[in-house]
């Protein structure tokens, strides 16, 4: 298990990033960092022998945070910001139908399980909806829930 970044890489944070209870003086749940905010790392360890884990500085936000790899990207890679992320739960603003068959009627709430940022025709995501896993284009889903004075799609 090699590190994709090293001490000093200038990283962006691909996902928002909430209080799990590990950042102390804030509340469980409040914002940490947002999406497209960039930072330097610190330091690499790992979680559970199985995962990696950076310290991250975000500069601009005066926050010291650990991220998952999977949460980071090199500043200069391409990135395409999405208006929501996995594990967000979103609203159907449509019917959704499969082969002609309505599978999702508009309001159904589903969770966002993978985001799909390089689709030709824009970002993409897999929702499940109670059973029916589907790929769902941005423009057919709202957020459900708001955090806050803030709403959790924010981008």
């Amino acid at each position: 298990m090699l590190p994709k970044f090293q001490f000093g890489d200038e990283v962006r944070i691909v996902r928002n990033v909430r209080n799990d209870g590990t950042y102390p003086g804030l509340a469980i749940g409040t914002l940490l960092i947002r999406r497209g905010s960039t930072g330097f790392v610190m330091n690499v360890g790992t979680f559970l022998q199985d995962q990696l884990i950076y310290t991250v500085n975000v500069l601009e936000q005066n926050k010291i945070v650990g991220f998952r790899e999977e949460e980071l990207i090199g500043v200069d890679d391409v990135w395409i910001p999405s208006k929501f992320e996995s594990r967000e739960r979103v609203r159907s603003r449509i019917s959704l139908a499969v082969r002609g068959e309505v599978r999702v009627t508009p309001g159904m709430e589903g969770e966002i399980l993978k985001v799909f940022r390089d689709e030709h025709d824009g970002v993409q995501y897999h929702v499940i909806f109670h059973d029916r896993v589907l790929q769902v284009p941005e423009t057919a889903l709202e957020a459900t829930r708001v955090y806050g004075d803030e709403e959790q799609s924010d981008a």
